[in-house]
């Protein structure tokens, strides 16, 4: 008989009591003083392991978004875009009081574990043949959940030499 995906997350969670976490963060705009916006910063919203596209916390599953590491502001020239929006968000992990070096997850989003379907194919969770499947790619195949968590919580557990 197999585990249902409750109990492949309770079985998980057991063996990653003594892993280490990382934060969730949400970006608030705080509120204008006396007309002056203020800079955004990003609240701490609990923690979870990060199991590759998967973040599990101890009472839900959720689909990871954007990772940033928190930095204290200082004046940078970039001539990407992209590199500004990164630092711009590592700074306010910083103002929202994450120590610098910490690394935050943002815009993750839960999943629903009990009714994934075929037709959720663009999903990183769907049902594959019957069984729940995770997608650690847009374009990659599907793994079995149960195989996918026993993976992701060895690699947690047991990081391969130099990834410490």
């Amino acid at each position: 008989m197999s585990a249902t995906p409750d109990e492949l997350l309770t079985g998980a969670r057991r063996a990653l009591i003594d892993a280490p976490k990382e934060a969730l963060g949400e970006i608030v705009v705080p509120r204008r003083i006396l007309g002056i916006a203020r800079a955004p910063k990003i609240i701490a919203r609990g923690t979870a392991w990060h199991l590759g596209v998967l973040l599990l916390t101890d009472d839900a599953l959720l689909a990871t978004g954007e990772i940033v590491r928190s930095r204290h502001d200082a004046p940078r020239g970039y001539t990407a875009e992209s590199q500004r929006h990164r630092s711009e968000l590592a700074a306010a992990a910083y103002r929202g009081g994450f120590s610098e070096g910490t690394p935050v997850h943002l815009g993750w989003s839960p999943l629903e574990l009990n009714a994934p379907t075929a037709e959720s194919a663009s999903s990183i969770l769907a049902l594959v043949d019957g069984v729940i499947s995770v997608r650690w790619n847009p374009r990659g195949g599907w793994m079995p959940l149960h195989r996918y968590l026993d993976e992701r919580v060895d690699l947690l557990i047991n990081p391969p030499g130099g990834a410490t």
